[in-house]
């Protein structure tokens, strides 16, 4: 499964660059930007893409491809991820949500990006630490859209205890066809379906494991009013895996957030969504 975590995207009508920043000794993040063969006049700043939790590009290709002919686009794949470059022994720590977004402002400000200037789209895990970096005020922007952002990561009970159990790393690795049949029966969308069992069969094991047990403690701040961000929080009710009532809650804890509403989650992954995209970039205008 190495080639879904390494290799430039080439897409039409755009130039990819790919690299490996280094965002703290013997850990690197991959990190792809594009760049429109043909600047339009409405050519202005940066989008910068901060995916789910061990989300793959081939997810997000068909969106990509379309975005990227008409605007500079960077897409930043968070540490847990099997791209990641790490030398050292990890712990769970290595995986908290601070780490993340500590990583991404690294990234922005080595490749000379202005967050002033920064169109965000993130989705689940990459919303969750947008927000929390938004609250605290360690990451800005000009506009975010958050697709389907999780307050907190209570996975099943049966789930919750294995991820606990100090079973051998080899069965845990066995275990994963196993994780990915119960999401898939858990999922109503077929393309969601086949993006979360791609994704869960081509991670690097522990370093999912351990960026688990850390989410399992982590929640949102009930307090969210200190985000400057103008925010868009998108979601569809078919998305079984993002509970639509709690992702309702944090747009209303966000100031000033607009609640978008799409046909389903893998509508967000397409060119279609740019719509609804623009919509909001054109109201906070």
């Amino acid at each position: 499964m190495k080639e879904y975590w390494e290799g430039v995207p080439e897409l039409d009508g755009a130039h990819a660059v790919e690299m490996w920043v280094e965002v703290e000794p013997k850990v690197s993040i991959r990190v792809v930007f594009w760049k429109p063969n043909e600047v339009s006049e409405n050519y202005d700043g940066t989008v910068v893409m901060v995916p789910g939790w061990g989300s793959l590009f081939e997810g997000w290709r068909p969106l990509v491809s379309e975005w990227a002919r008409h605007r500079h686009l960077v897409y930043i794949e968070t540490r847990e991820k099997a791209s990641s470059r790490i030398t050292r022994k990890i712990s769970k720590s290595d995986f908290s949500i601070e780490r993340h977004s500590k990583d991404i402002g690294i990234v922005l400000e080595s490749l000379n990006i202005d967050q002033s200037m920064v169109d965000w789209y993130s989705s689940s895990l990459g919303s969750t630490l947008l927000i929390d970096a938004y609250q605290r005020r360690v990451l800005g922007g000009r506009s975010s859209v958050l697709l389907a952002p999780n307050p907190d990561f209570k996975f099943p009970l049966w789930s919750r205890a294995l991820i606990y159990s100090p079973l051998p790393m080899s069965v845990f690795r066995k275990m994963v066809g196993f994780a990915a049949w119960a999401v898939d029966k858990r999922t109503k969308e077929d393309g969601q379906k086949v993006r979360y069992r791609r994704a869960l069969l081509s991670q690097d094991v522990p370093r999912m494991l351990l960026s688990a047990r850390f989410n399992l403690g982590y929640s949102l701040p009930d307090d969210l009013s200190r985000i400057e961000v103008p925010c868009a929080v998108m979601t569809a009710s078919s998305d079984t895996l993002h509970d639509f009532s709690k992702v309702q809650r944090i747009a209303d804890s966000i100031p000033n957030c607009q609640m978008i509403e799409v046909p389903s989650n893998q509508y967000a992954h397409e060119p279609g969504v740019l719509r609804e995209i623009k919509k909001f970039h054109s109201s906070i205008e």
